[in-house]
C-alpha cells in the first residue's frame, strides 16, 4: 500500500479530499472526459489482460512481471489519489511530482515499490459504481445482469485513460491486477468476454499461512494507524485485518461459520470457498499454479506470453524476478485436517485445468 511511499501529512491531505469528497472525483472525472475524451475515445486496443485471485497468490508478482512488458499499460501508484481521473492528476500533479525511490511495501514480503510500481487500484472505480455492496458484512458477488450500459462505457473509459497516459505513442493494451475480480467473473465473462482472465494457484496450506500472517499484521497496523485502514476502505480493499470482509461465495457462509479469522483453519476454509468459484469459472480462466511458474523461470513466461498474445521474448526476460519458492519453517498446521485435505483435493483439480501448452511449459 501506498502509505510505505513516505505518505506525509500533504499526502494524506489530498487523500482525504479525493475520497472524503466524491462531488471532487465526480468534477475531476467530468473535467478530464472534456479535455481529453476525444483522444481517448479513439484507442483500439488488444483484450485486456486482468490478473485476479485470492491475495498471496502470487497476483503482485505477476502484475510486476507483466508491466515489464512494452505491449501492455496498468496504472501505477503516480495515479493515487485521483486514480478515476488519472489523465488530469498527471497534468496537475506534474510539477511537484518524487523521485521513484523505492521502498519495502507494508505487507513485509521484500516486494520493493516506488510511486512508477505498478499497483492494483482498479477497485475505487467498481466501489464507485456499486457503493453499498462494500458496506455489508458479507460482499456480494457480481453477476452477468450487473453489467449494464452505462457500467460498461465508464469502465471502457478508465481502461483507454490509462492506456492514453501510459501509451507513449504506441498503441498498448490494459493490464490491471484486482484481486477482487474473482467476486465479479460471471460479469467480466458475459460484458468482456475478449478479456484474459489470469488466476495463479498457489498451494492451499502455504497461502493460507500467509493470509493469515498478513491479517494479523494489518490487524495491528489499523489499530496503530488509523489512517492505514482508511486508506484499505477507500480503496475498496477489505482483505486484511479490521477492514476484512468476505466475499459471500456460494460455501463461505457455510465454511466459515464459527472460524476465526486469527486462526490458520478460517483461511483455508476460505482458499476453499474462493477457489469453488474458481474452479466453477475455469472455463473463463487462464490458471497459472505460481511454484512451478517460480521454478521454470524463462519457458514458463514465453508460454504465457504467447496464452495472451505478447512477444515472449520481453516477458521471458524479466525471469530473474522469478525465485523458486522456498519453503518456510512454520508451526501453524490446521486444525481440521479435513478440511486441509479437502483444499488439497480442490488444488490438484485445479491444477489440472491448466491450458496443455502452460502445463507442459511448467513442467506439471
Amino acid at each position: 500500500m501506498a502509505t510505505s511511499l513516505a505518505y506525509g501529512r500533504l499526502d494524506r491531505l489530498l487523500h482525504r479530499l479525493a475520497f472524503g469528497l466524491p462531488a471532487l472525483q465526480a468534477t475531476a472525472a467530468d473535467l478530464e472526459r472534456a479535455l481529453f475524451g476525444r483522444r481517448y475515445r479513439k484507442l483500439e486496443s488488444g483484450p485486456p489482460i486482468l490478473v485476479c485471485g485470492l491475495p498471496r497468490a502470487g497476483t503482485t508478482l505477476l502484475l510486476e512481471l507483466l508491466s515489464r512488458h512494452p505491449d501492455l499499460a496498468c496504472q501505477r501508484y503516480r495515479d493515487m489519489p485521483f486514480v478515476l481521473a488519472p489523465l488530469l492528476w498527471s497534468r496537475l500533479s506534474r510539477p511537484f511530482q518524487r523521485g521513484a525511490q523505492l521502498a519495502e511495501r507494508a505487507h513485509g514480503d521484500g516486494l520493493a515499490i516506488g510511486f512508477d510500481s505498478p499497483e492494483a487500484f482498479e477497485e475505487v472505480f467498481w466501489k464507485a459504481r456499486f457503493p453499498t455492496r462494500y458496506e455489508r458484512e458479507w460482499m456480494p458477488l457480481w453477476s452477468a445482469e450487473d453489467a449494464s450500459p452505462a457500467l460498461l462505457v465508464a469502465y471502457g473509459e478508465l481502461r483507454r485513460k490509462v492506456l492514453l497516459l501510459r501509451g507513449q505513442g504506441r498503441a498498448p493494451r490494459y493490464l490491471a491486477k484486482n484481486n477482487a475480480n474473482i467476486a465479479r467473473i460471471a460479469l467480466l465473462a458475459s460484458a468482456l468476454p475478449e478479456a484474459l482472465l489470469v488466476v495463479p494457484l498457489r498451494r492451499p496450506l502455504d497461502q493460507a499461512r500467509s493470509l493469515l500472517r498478513q491479517h494479523l499484521s494489518f490487524a495491528s497496523l489499523h489499530r496503530e494507524q488509523p489512517f492505514a485502514r482508511r486508506y484499505m476502505d477507500d480503496l475498496g480493499h477489505h482483505e486484511f485485518g479490521a477492514s476484512h470482509r468476505p466475499f459471500d461465495f456460494p460455501r463461505a457462509r457455510e465454511l466459515l461459520a464459527g472460524r476465526d479469522p486469527a486462526r490458520l483453519d478460517y483461511w483455508l476454509a476460505y482458499w476453499i470457498a474462493a477457489h469453488e468459484e474458481i474452479w466453477r469459472q475455469r472455463a473463463h480462466l487462464t490458471l497459472l499454479p505460481f511454484e512451478p511458474l517460480c521454478a521454470a523461470g524463462a519457458p514458463a513466461l514465453a508460454a504465457l506470453a504467447r496464452r495472451l498474445g505478447l512477444d515472449p521474448a520481453p516477458l521471458a526476460a524479466a525471469a530473474p524476478l522469478l525465485r523458486p519458492e522456498q519453503p518456510r519453517a512454520s508451526d501453524l498446521a490446521a486444525d481440521d485436517d479435513d478440511l486441509a485435505a479437502e483444499a488439497a483435493a480442490l488444488h490438484a483439480r485445479l491444477c489440472e485445468a491448466v491450458p496443455q501448452g502452460l502445463r507442459a511449459a511448467l513442467g506439471t
